[in-house]
């Protein structure tokens, strides 16, 4: 029960903490995110999760960022 407490107290803090932030913030951000998480999958399978993990958030920041700068080209925000 302590557990699913703390989970719900990070998430909450996390979904509150992304309130403010701009559109090249948000999507830089959920890109690593999505690479990190995507990176320790792959690292876990080959063995070495934290390595994956920093691999992938990293390529997810730029990821993010880029496919930000894309859109704002294209007039689309």
């Amino acid at each position: 029960m302590r557990q699913v407490a703390i989970v719900i107290i990070v998430a909450a803090l996390l979904v509150g903490g992304c309130s403010g932030m701009s559109t090249t913030q948000q999507r830089t951000l959920s890109g690593g995110a999505i690479g990190a998480s995507s990176g320790a999958l792959i690292g876990w399978a080959a063995g070495c999760p934290a390595c994956g993990a920093a691999i992938g958030g990293g390529a997810g920041l730029l990821g993010g960022y880029a496919y930000d700068q894309y859109e704002k080209s294209q007039g689309r925000y």
